[in-house]
């Protein structure tokens, strides 16, 4: 009794050391189907979560078949089989080839009702094959260790449906051979483990349909697919399968309207979009595999800027047949997972409408910017014309001073334009020089033309003119920079002047200037009371002053222009 006993637990153990490499597959199976359905938004991963759910159940079923001793339950496990993976398995497979490399199908409707009338035909005479045994002629039970074998003859039905099954997967792996060895495809690396993974197990299936044996068990599928299960895995963890896909690259690299080229590290062009290859007026197969400076020959310009970088943006004119066309071209630098520079991105986007609205409203803001300039000078003028009329309205009351204005108006430019005076500034002392005497308009008449000295009390009204003339234009700020004349002009440099008696640099430069030209000109001209001075006499007054009424570095320039012959002399 205790020998049986032994004998049945030492099967037993036999028996589970037997299907630990069909478990180990069982859970490959399982795991890479858990990961492919967390990743089922991304396109083509469904279709795979389907194909590894179909493998999975079949891993369970031959599992369930292996360890059936009765021979109905051997049938229907091995009908399980026969659905899972000639329905779920295939027609995923099929689905995931076309959608990972976005093959266009010419009749798409024909094509799938093809795919999937074979299968639904076969599986109803699985089903049936009770009443007509075309699947299980003559199915038995042959002794195995640890396990018994279910032995049936395969018919002219089996081998059709595998045919079937070959002609649609070799379908779907040429897909994907096709895409892998494309010359422009960055994703090689990817679709090789891929096709891999599907391609070992249909053909180590081979042995089982020519009843070749490397097993005990005839059917070897979940050695094969652990094999497949193992590449997909290794390349799910090393290149990222699902997380970067070539998945939507025709529909987006393809289809979309801005130029896209990507160079490789020895400057050859690896891709190009239609886009692209409008924008050369080229066809494709001049273009891939070229260097980018024979394509880009017709443009030096363009071939030296970008030859050596990797990373940039400009705005670029690209000229073909008479047509230019403006485009604001990008670089980006493409690395590997090690970080390592494999190319270049040029993305251009068409920016020629855009730039010429931008060039039509620069037109369009110089037309007005000249517009607002030519309306700002006829102010301008127009302004000074009345500043002019003022003063000439002042030499009209006083006629001894008749031509002082315009005189020492023309006297203080030529001066301050010699002591490097901004161009704006001078604008101010223009008219601050035309309008200095402004404030005598409310000096009363009487005072204004008396022949006679002025007694004190005339004086005290004649020396708040400048006080009258900021009083009058400081209210109009078109007026306010040109005040320093009109109120400083009668300051003194030693401080004696008035009316707030400054001293110094605290007295305007504008004030400073205009102080030398206005005595210059009094001097220097005929008055009713006093005859005009000799030039010798005039020269000598300045140099007295200097120091005293005038700005000594403004006299020296005064003297050098008086030597030069630039100032008029009495």
């Amino acid at each position: 009794m205790e020998s049986n006993e032994a004998s049945i637990n030492e099967m037993n153990r036999e028996e589970i050391l037997y299907l630990i490499p069909y478990l180990i597959s069982l859970a490959l199976s399982a795991g890479i189907f858990i990961y492919a359905w967390m990743h089922r938004q991304v396109r083509g991963a469904g279709a795979y979560t389907w194909f590894m759910g179909g493998q999975t159940a079949s891993n369970f079923g031959f599992i369930m078949k292996l360890i059936t001793f009765n021979l109905e339950l051997k049938i229907f496990w091995d009908k399980f089989l026969w659905v899972v993976q000639g329905t779920v398995i295939i027609v995923a497979f099929l689905v995931f080839a076309i959608q990972y490399t976005e093959h266009k199908l010419k009749h798409p409707t024909r094509f799938w009702f093809i795919v999937f009338v074979m299968p639904i035909l076969f599986n109803l005479l699985v089903i049936t094959d009770n009443l007509h045994h075309l699947i299980y002629p003559n199915p038995s039970l042959t002794p195995g260790y640890p396990f018994p074998n279910l032995n049936y003859n395969f018919t002219i039905v089996v081998y059709l449906f595998a045919l079937y099954i070959y002609a649609t997967t070799f379908f779907g792996i040429s897909l994907l051979l096709r895409r892998a060895f494309q010359s422009n495809n960055l994703y090689r690396a990817q679709f090789i483990i891929v096709t891999a993974g599907f391609l070992i197990p249909i053909l180590l299936s081979m042995f089982s349909l020519f009843n070749i044996y490397i097993s005990p068990q005839r059917d070897i599928s979940p050695f094969s697919l652990a094999v497949g299960n193992l590449i997909v895995a290794w390349g799910l963890f090393r290149y990222r399968v699902f997380d970067l896909v070539p998945i939507a690259r025709d529909t987006i690299f393809e289809n979309i309207n801005d130029p896209i080229m990507v160079l490789d590290v020895q400057d050859r062009i690896v891709d190009i979009n239609p886009a692209a290859l409008a924008a050369l007026k080229l066809p494709v197969s001049q273009v891939i595999g070229k260097p980018g400076k024979t394509i880009f020959a017709p443009w030096p310009d363009l071939v030296e800027r970008f030859s050596n970088t990797n990373e940039g943006r400009a705005d670029i004119a690209m000229s073909r047949d008479d047509q230019t066309r403006n485009y604001e071209l990008n670089i980006s630098p493409l690395r590997d997972h090690r970080g390592k520079l494999i190319g270049r991105l040029f993305i251009a986007k068409d920016i020629t409408d855009r730039f010429f609205l931008e060039q039509s409203l620069l037109h369009v803001n110089e037309k007005l910017e000249q517009r607002v300039f030519e309306r700002t000078q006829e102010l301008a003028t127009a302004y000074d014309t009345t500043l002019e009329g003022w003063a000439k309205a002042l030499e009209l009351r006083d006629k001894e001073t008749e031509g002082h204005s315009r005189r020492v108006t023309e006297l203080t430019m030529k001066l301050a334009r010699d002591l490097d005076v901004s161009e704006d500034d001078l604008i101010q002392i223009h008219r601050g020089a035309i309008l200095h005497d402004i404030g005598k308009m409310a000096v009363p008449d009487e005072i204004l033309r008396k022949a006679d000295k002025l007694n004190d009390k005339e004086w005290e009204i004649v020396r708040r003119h400048p006080i009258i003339a900021y009083e009058l234009l400081s209210p109009i700020p078109y007026l306010k920079k040109a005040l320093d004349i009109p109120y400083c002009h009668h300051e003194k440099w030693d401080g004696t002047g008035y009316p707030r008696g400054l001293k110094g640099e605290q007295i305007p430069l504008a004030a400073r200037i205009f102080a030398v030209a206005d005595v210059w000109d009094a001097v220097q001209s005929d008055r009713p009371y006093k005859e005009r001075w000799p030039r010798e006499r005039a020269i000598q007054y300045l140099i007295e002053q200097s120091g005293h009424h005038f700005d000594p570095s403004i006299i020296t320039v005064f003297l050098k222009l008086i030597e030069q012959d630039k100032i008029y002399l009495g």
